[in-house]
Formats: C-alpha cells, sequence, structure tokens
C-alpha cells in the first residue's frame, strides 16, 4: 500500500526511530528499506515537550508492543511522538491524519525513490488486470 507506506520520526539529529514490532524500535535506519518520502517539521512548533524528550517518549512507550498492521502500527508510534509535543498546539494525532499529511505534503527523496514506491503497487495492479480478464 504505497499510498500509506511505513514512518518513522527522527530526533533533531537526524537520527530515525521506527516501530516494525515487539523489541523492535530502529534506530538510524528504517526497519523495511531507506526512505522513500518525508515531511520536514519544525521543532520550534512544539508547545509542550522538546522534540527528543517527545520521541524519546514515543519510542519508551512502543518498545515493548506488539505492532498491529491496522490499529497500533508505526504511524501510531509517530502520532504518540506528535502528541507528547503538541506539534503545532494538537494534542491529538492519529495515524489516518499522519497518512493522508504524508500523502499530499510528503516530499519525494529522488526519481528512484517514487519508483522504488510505487512500481511495485502499479506491477501487482497490471498483474491481477490481467489475471481478471482471463
Amino acid at each position: 500500500m504505497p499510498f500509506i507506506g511505513h514512518m518513522g520520526i527522527a530526533d533533531t539529529d537526524g537520527i530515525t526511530y521506527d516501530f516494525a514490532g515487539p523489541y523492535h524500535i530502529s534506530v538510524a535506519h528504517m526497519s523495511f528499506g531507506s526512505t522513500t518520502r518525508y515531511l520536514q517539521l519544525d521543532p520550534s512548533k512544539c508547545f509542550n515537550e522538546d522534540w527528543n524528550t517527545a520521541v524519546n517518549r514515543a519510542c519508551d512507550v512502543y518498545r515493548e508492543r506488539m505492532h498491529q498492521i491496522c490499529c497500533d502500527n508505526c504511524h501510531s508510534h509517530v502520532a504518540v511522538a506528535l502528541e507528547a509535543m503538541h506539534y503545532r498546539g494538537r494534542e491529538r494525532w492519529d495515524m489516518a491524519t499522519l497518512a493522508v499529511w504524508m500523502f499530499f505534503r510528503g516530499t519525494y527523496v529522488d526519481a528512484t525513490a517514487v519508483l522504488k514506491q510505487w512500481a511495485p503497487f502499479f506491477a501487482v495492479v497490471i498483474v491481477l488486470s490481467f489475471v481478471v480478464h482471463l
């Protein structure tokens, strides 16, 4: 589902943290490959905790949780960090809001990232369309 994707959050030193399952908080690299899209967020828009404290708090919360594809996942991990810092003055963040925000406002790292994110999806769609028409 390339329009949803995997999500992580970086600290102010640029070290990325992502949640991919119990006892698995990746540090410095994403669990499912390199970053293809990103949102450049502004740490000065934290209204509760500072950026790094909030990112660490989210990692502590998710360090021992079970990853659940639809309910408690990598997007939820990022939402907890944004909630802890009250990013942009918002106290509530959720995975759907983050997925939509990333889809419409995310920036691709480069042209290769576009292919990496969308080519497998379109390949499956094309193959399935041939199978359905047989």
